[in-house]
């Protein structure tokens, strides 16, 4: 059996505004009816492969086990990294959690977030590597290219390889520039850096131990003194903060000798800017791809993309745009300064605009909630509740709240009362009270919430009681 290890981090800033940090784009749907991490785990889920490992920030925990539910996927097992530390040390850390029962356990390393339309392709390419792996090699997955790519580093072969041979790899090539690009079209043993890797536990950790020393004690430490809490394992953080930040290219990959390529086509994508989506969205004769309420009048060569019903985005003679309008942000950019829509972020951090990092939808364990109406003294919330979910019991020290259900039944909890309240019924929560709402039934439950009061942060909250555990350390 191939065990999966999907890398779920990210930091949601090439892909703005649709993908922020709250939400980076592997849980977006950018294509077809899927998230990209639900499109990970359906590729690697068929017969020949154990349930998936995910490692993941704390902050994406429950999104991640919503996503993978609702894919029909069991995970084996969803560890917790403490901070982002790159990708060394979280497929160092999956590893050692491997091999704590099977030491020459087949790992396949994936990131959430590419997409690779020909699952049977993909997974044939991952069996051509079977036997180098068995035999204590390293595979990475090269991606044929088809055009002189500057945004992609790049892995030097030992020959031309056709799709599905194996070669070994002579050495890892940064992100070229135009020229350099071309020239490694040309010669012909040049592939993609697809970020993908097969091999067995026991191997990446002697490399580990062989390639970066430092990252083995602390790692070690972290995966022995882990813990579970509510169906997740949380590695331990004293010891993980100890292991320094570095991509597993940079800390083994790059420095090893025993690597070999196998050559894939598959469509893959790492959908790393608005321009890589504008070609998976299968641009027509004139250069189009849209995708939402909008509306194209004589465009070419651009993308159109709204992601708010209620928003009817409209193009009237563009040329070579990307055009993505979300309900608190629009993004108008040239198609070709693609790659630079991840200095957006910093910029409007640099503004204090919340826009930069967060959606105007927050995602809970319980469901989610978007604010319609903001203002001084008060803020407007939609509140969507899933089906049998619990909110903490918590007070508030600087507001008030209305309820209002609009949708469903809540089971309110005010003080000492306890009632159920449906739809077209309303209560009050006075400032102070301890109070909690729930979704008794089977369907999602909608309320619409008034708050009143001198602060409506986010961090006004004092947690009693909460079965999702958001407080534990």
């Amino acid at each position: 059996m191939i065990h999966p290890l999907i890398l779920c981090g990210g930091s949601g800033t090439r892909l703005w505004p649709l993908s922020r940090r709250s939400h980076p784009k592997q849980f977006a749907t950018l294509t077809g009816k899927d998230s990209l991490l639900q499109e990970t785990a359906f590729r690697l889920s068929d017969a020949d492969f154990a349930a998936p490992t995910i490692i993941t920030a704390a902050d994406y925990r429950f999104v991640v086990a919503e996503q993978i539910t609702a894919a029909g996927i069991d995970p084996g097992a969803i560890l917790i990294e403490p901070e982002p530390r790159n990708t060394g040390p979280a497929v160092l850390a999956a590893a050692l959690y491997l091999a704590k029962t099977d030491p020459e356990a087949v790992m396949l390393v994936a990131p959430s977030d590419h997409r690779i339309p020909d699952a049977q392709g993909f997974r044939a390419a991952v069996r051509a590597g079977l036997e180098t792996v068995r035999t204590g090699g390293i595979v990475t997955f090269g991606i044929t290219p088809e055009w002189a790519e500057t945004g992609y580093g790049y892995l030097e072969a030992a020959a031309s390889v056709a799709v599905g041979q194996v070669a070994p790899v002579l050495r890892f090539v940064e992100k070229p520039d135009a020229a350099r690009a071309s020239e490694m079209l040309a010669q012909g043993n040049y592939l993609w850096n697809g970020g993908l890797f097969l091999f067995k536990a026991s191997t990446i950790i002697e490399a580990f131990r062989r390639h970066a020393p430092d990252l083995v004690d602390p790692v070690t430490q972290s995966v022995d003194a882990a813990r579970s809490d509510l169906g997740f394992l949380r590695l331990e953080p004293t010891a993980w903060a100890r292991a320094r930040s570095v991509s597993i290219d940079y800390a083994v990959m790059e420095r090893a000798k025993n690597i070999s390529v196998v050559a894939i086509a598959a469509g893959w994508s790492d959908l790393g800017d608005w321009n890589a989506v504008w070609q998976a969205l299968e641009p027509d004769a004139d250069g189009m791809a849209t995708r939402g309420p909008v509306t194209a009048i004589d465009c070419r060569d651009t993308l159109l993309r709204s992601e708010d019903d209620r928003l009817q985005l409209v193009g009237l003679g563009l040329e070579n745009i990307i055009a993505i309008a979300m309900p608190d942000a629009v993004l108008i950019a040239d198609r070709r300064q693609a790659q630079r829509i991840k200095e957006v972020v910093p910029a409007l951090m640099a503004k204090g605009a919340a826009q930069a990092v967060q959606l105007p939808r927050d995602f809970r364990p319980w469901g989610w909630f978007d604010s319609l109406i903001i203002g001084g003294r008060f803020q407007v919330k939609r509140i969507v509740v899933k089906p049998g979910a619990v909110l903490s019991l918590q007070s508030h020290m600087h507001r008030s709240e209305h309820w209002i259900v609009v949708e469903g039944t809540a089971r309110i909890t005010i003080g000492d009362r306890v009632e159920l309240i449906s739809e077209n019924q309303s209560v009050f929560v006075p400032l102070g009270a301890r109070h909690r709402m729930e979704n008794p039934g089977k369907t999602p439950m909608v309320l619409i919430e008034v708050q009143t009061g001198s602060y409506l942060g986010e961090d006004d909250i004092i947690r009693y009681e909460d079965v999702y555990a958001r407080d534990a350390p």
